[in-house]
């Protein structure tokens, strides 16, 4: 790749610093300087933990600096139908941008009955889009069971609702929709809505839940955020106030298709 430092670097200059990118990626900083310098080259699972941030290909690094500007900034549409549902995004980004940063996301699923699932998202801006990309770490203990999961996909602001389309990283890709409600524009920190997905450890069912997302900044102590992940008893003193008594109503009983539907 002849052109990879260069454009490494050009894809830096859209960051906020050297060292908000690399806490982002989890790279160590004098690694990373070691890549934009020349010194050596990124690993092949580097350079992608790399161009999945930037929400491009690694070959794309190879591409000479001005037609990889115009891919870092330009999402690629297709001729097909798939193009016109991109123009959705991201609706109103004025009004999105007042919830860029990350979160704690709380919401009951049918994996889990009587627990609520605590996980971490966050809205960043990126070629004119707002990236959603979210972690969830799953642990049974009982049954020895690990679970990490990555979401990435697009967020959408219309009508003072903000609309999120995701899909899981990996070879059990799958879909989840989100719709969150701001409450009012001085109330920033929380933001209500649902989620629809496909449990994992019930028949992969379809399901609907109440989901409930907590800013907690632009640069929180992500270790401590994921650390905070996982399903979480709905009496447990790590859930806020406002967290609780918006997933403990009786109305927010989680929706499940049944399997002979």
């Amino acid at each position: 790749m002849p052109h990879l430092v260069e454009n490494l670097k050009i894809a830096c200059a859209t960051q906020r610093s050297i060292s908000h990118l690399c806490r982002a990626i989890d790279i160590n900083r004098q690694q990373f300087n070691r890549y934009i310098n020349g010194q050596t080259r990124p690993s092949a699972h580097n350079l992608a933990r790399i161009a999945n941030y930037f929400d491009v290909d690694t070959a794309d690094f190879g591409l000479a600096p001005k037609q990889f500007r115009e891919r870092l900034h330009k999402p690629v549409l297709g001729s097909n139908g798939g193009s016109e549902l991109l123009k959705a995004f991201p609706g109103n980004l004025i009004a999105l941008r007042r919830h860029i940063g990350y979160f704690q996301t709380y919401y009951r699923s049918p994996s889990w009955p009587g627990m609520i699932v605590c996980s971490c998202s966050r809205l960043i801006e990126q070629g004119g889009l707002v990236q959603a990309k979210s972690m969830e770490r799953l642990r049974d203990l009982g049954s020895g069971i690990q679970q990490f999961s990555k979401y990435l996909g697009l967020a959408a602001f219309y009508r003072n609702r903000i609309f999120i389309t995701q899909r899981v990283v990996g070879p059990n890709a799958m879909m989840s929709q989100t719709i969150l409600l701001p409450f009012d524009e001085y109330q920033r920190v929380y933001l209500r809505g649902t989620t629809m997905g496909i449990s994992w450890r019930r028949e992969n069912l379809p399901y609907a839940s109440r989901m409930i997302w907590r800013h907690v900044g632009t640069e929180p102590d992500l270790r401590e955020l994921l650390a905070r992940c996982g399903p979480v008893p709905l009496s447990s003193r790590q859930l806020p106030p406002t967290v609780r008594s918006f997933l403990e109503d009786p109305a927010a009983e989680v929706y499940e298709v049944p399997a002979e539907y």
